[in-house]
This record gives C-alpha cells, sequence and structure tokens, in this order.
C-alpha cells in the first residue's frame, strides 16, 4: 500500500517539526484529513497549545481546543509517523550570512527518529542546494539509513502570510517537489489534501527551493524603489502615497508601498539567495541595493523626527517620543527581525528614550529578543512626537481627539505615521502640527 493511501486510511501518522507561525496552521489544516503528530522542541509553547491557546493568533483559541493535532515536546513520538512536513525558521546571522542552525537542528531530531520508508517534506525558505546538500546528509548521519533507499525527500516552500486572513494554505497554489517521480506524486497528492487552490509540480528541489527565495526577493526590491521614491519626494515636497495613487490608475503599475521591510521571510530571504551567487562567484548589484535602502530605513525615519522635532522648537534630547506598534507587520504578534527596533535604537542615540506601545505584540519575545518593556496606550501623554509604526486595526481606530490627546499641554505636535493610517487633510495644514509620513 503507498503511503498516500496509508495516510487517509489512517493507517500512516503525518508530522509537522516546528510549530510556529508556519507550521501550526499547517498541522491543523491536515488534522481535519489524517493523524497528525504536531512537534515542536519549545515545551512551553507545547503546553498552551494543549490548553487550548494560540500565541500565533494564527488560527485562533477555539480551533486549538478543538483541533485533533497530537501536540508534543517528545521527539520520538515522530518514530510514529512516516510523512514529515519541517517548518523551522531560517534567520540570517548578524553579518547577514545564512543561520541554518534550526534546519540543520531539526534535520538532527529528525533523523534519530526516522523509519524506513518515509518522506521527509522541508518548508523552510532556504537557498538552492540546502536540502539536498545539507539536509540529507544529517539525516541519513542521525538514521543510519540511505536517502532514495530507505527515505525519500521532497521539498514545498511555505507561503503563509501571517497575521493575513484571506491568503491562508488552503487558498494559496502549492509549490511541490520531489527527489524522483514516485516522491513528487506522493507531496503533491499529500498537500493536495488541504490545498484547495491546487499544487504546482515543479522540475526539481533546487527549482522549488529557488522559486521560494526569489519571490520575496522581488517584493523587497519593489519594496525598495518605493522608499528610494519617498526619499527623494520628500525632497520635493511631495506626498508620496498621492503620487503612487496617481500612478497606480496605469493597468500595469505595480502598487506597491515604502515601508520598513522586517519579519522573517522578505527581509531575510534575499541574503540567502545572495550568500549561495557569492559562493559560486558572482556578486549581486540589484538585490544587495535594495537590501541596503530597507536596512537603512530605521535611521532615516528617526532623523526625519529629529528634523521635525527641531521645526517644532521641540528639544531633542529627553523629548518624550511615543511609538505605536512594534512588530514586523500589522495584526500579527511575532516581533522577529521587526524594523521598529531601529527606530529605537537609533533615537537613543540621540538621547530620547521612546515608549513603546503595542498591544498585539508578544511582549515576552519582544523582552527577550530586544530588552524592550511595552507601554499602555494610558501613558502615552505629553508627548513631544508620535511615530505610528504598524497598521494594526486597533490604531486605525483612534480618532482625531484621542490622538491629540496623547500631546496634551503641549502646543507643537509632531507626528509620523509611516504606514499612512490617518488621514493627512486632517493633520498636515494644521498650525500646531507637524505631520509626516513615508
Amino acid at each position: 500500500m503507498k503511503l498516500y493511501e496509508e495516510l487517509t486510511q489512517k493507517k500512516a501518522k503525518l508530522s509537522l517539526v516546528g510549530l510556529g507561525y508556519v507550521g501550526m496552521p499547517i498541522a491543523v489544516a491536515f488534522a481535519k484529513k489524517i493523524d497528525v503528530i504536531g512537534y515542536d522542541l519549545n515545551a512551553e509553547k507545547i503546553a498552551l497549545y494543549k490548553s487550548g491557546i494560540d500565541p500565533t493568533k494564527e488560527v485562533g483559541d477555539e480551533v486549538i481546543k478543538n483541533t485533533k493535532v497530537e501536540f508534543t515536546a517528545d521527539e520520538t513520538k515522530l518514530k510514529e509517523a512516516r510523512f514529515h512536513i519541517v517548518a523551522v525558521p531560517t534567520p540570517v546571522n548578524a553579518d547577514h550570512t545564512p543561520d541554518l542552525s534550526p534546519v540543520e537542528g531539526a534535520s538532527r531530531i529528525l533523523g534519530r527518529n526516522l523509519q524506513p520508508g518515509s518522506v521527509v517534506v522541508f518548508e523552510s525558505t532556504v537557498y538552492p542546494g540546502v536540502t539536498e546538500d545539507v539536509c540529507v546528509p544529517i539525516l541519513e548521519a542521525e538514521s543510519g539509513l540511505k536517502c532514495g533507499k530507505d527515505f525519500k525527500i521532497g521539498y514545498s516552500p511555505e507561503r503563509i502570510n501571517p497575521g493575513d486572513k484571506e491568503h491562508r494554505l488552503e487558498s494559496i497554489v502549492k509549490i511541490v517537489s520531489g527527489m524522483d517521480e514516485e516522491t513528487l506524486d506522493t507531496v503533491a497528492k499529500v498537500y493536495g489534501l488541504v490545498v484547495e487552490a491546487g499544487v504546482y509540480r515543479a522540475e526539481s528541489i533546487k527549482v522549488a527551493e529557488a522559486a521560494k527565495v526569489i519571490e520575496n526577493s522581488q517584493r523587497d526590491i519593489n519594496i525598495a524603489f518605493m522608499n528610494e521614491l519617498s526619499m527623494i519626494f520628500h525632497r520635493m515636497g511631495i506626498d508620496t502615497r498621492a503620487v503612487l495613487e496617481a500612478a497606480g490608475t496605469k493597468w500595469n503599475f505595480l502598487k506597491f508601498q515604502p515601508g520598513l521591510v522586517g519579519g522573517h521571510c522578505i527581509g531575510v530571504d534575499p541574503y540567502y539567495l545572495t550568500y549561495k551567487a557569492e559562493e559560486l562567484g558572482y556578486h549581486s548589484q540589484i538585490i544587495l541595493s535594495g537590501r541596503r535602502i530597507n536596512d537603512d530605513m530605521g535611521r532615516y525615519v528617526a532623523e526625519s523626527l529629529v528634523k521635525a522635532l527641531i521645526r517644532a522648537d521641540r528639544p531633542v534630547k529627553g523629548a518624550k517620543v511615543g511609538i505605536l506598534g512594534f512588530t514586523f507587520k500589522e495584526n500579527c504578534p511575532d516581533t522577529r527581525n521587526t524594523k521598529v527596533i531601529d527606530i529605537v535604537n537609533e533615537l537613543k542615540d540621540y538621547g530620547i528614550m521612546p515608549l513603546v506601545v503595542d498591544p498585539e505584540a508578544d511582549a515576552a519575545e519582544a523582552k527577550r529578543l530586544y530588552g524592550i518593556d511595552f507601554g499602555g496606550m494610558e501613558d502615552l501623554k505629553e508627548l513631544d512626537a508620535l511615530i505610528i509604526a504598524v497598521a494594526h486595526e486597533s490604531f486605525k481606530a483612534l480618532t482625531k481627539e484621542k490622538i491629540d490627546a496623547f500631546f496634551a499641554k503641549n502646543p507643537q505636535k509632531v507626528l509620523l505615521d509611516l504606514k499612512g493610517i490617518l488621514p493627512r487633510e486632517d493633520y498636515e495644514k494644521r498650525e500646531d502640527c507637524i505631520f509626516w509620513r513615508l
């Protein structure tokens, strides 16, 4: 009996290794169709899932309470599964080189528990060649099994967009690949159980790896172009968003927006591609140029704030500055690789200790990763300046009166709306307000 049939008849199990923003929704989706073991080495996270709490806010507590996923931090439970999906993060080091330690660690754990006849599919974003050249040797060394004979491998890049309730696993075409035709067919059929939009069969694992890494590189370059335009138009005294709205009336204009580019995809994946290119003797021109622009946006925002404070005749050192939002994107608790921290650090260099408020963010994660303690909305008072850094729905609901209250007793307001969530006409022409947006 083939593995796909064994899974659908519940004579075999699927495992999900890594239960974060990507892995957990995948596990939950498959658990509606087949038996699923959800493994993560973070015992605290597993305890939350078992108690019906979704710390990622990706599917919600109610779904977690009712899912049939068998959550575990016991790696030996992986021995019960024969189809494995690895969905662990692939960050970069401080020098922007790939940090493969999470995927290598996951491969070691899985290898120790790998059974003959298994299929292992990696979803982590990597440069072409990692699955076959890095992960397979680890799986073989740990398991004592031979790839191609005792187990097979595939690759299917994750396309889940954290915080996005519209574009979900089920509604996004899934790229799948396998080491041979039989494996590709199995991987395609298994993902076909949950991906309603269908699957695209890539011709090789390396092609699938490359497809994923260029998706985010393309977005990164386009956003970098928007950020550069923003810098140019500010010097011209032109509102960037107004320009983009006008240009967007043409059918083939790409509707990107300027902004901070963080997170564990768009701000990271280009470095995986350029790293491999440099290994092969090619130094990227366009990709790294875009990265430099986007990595420098925190400094640009901080400098723009300081200039606005000077224009408002407010003291820079010791200025009371509030920052609304710390996550890397709106309506998502994830703070990993957030670029708001760049603004915070730049302001500190000017003698400004900003107060950060983010009711959506994972406060414990922010404290652990950045040493940031969040304040509450009630702490935003008598401000000299306010930066709206993230477009959370809760921030969009702020009224003009509420925002004005943050500046009580201050005759001059400095307001930076990075995401353009406020109506510009309500602030730009006011004599008591200096309004700025990307």
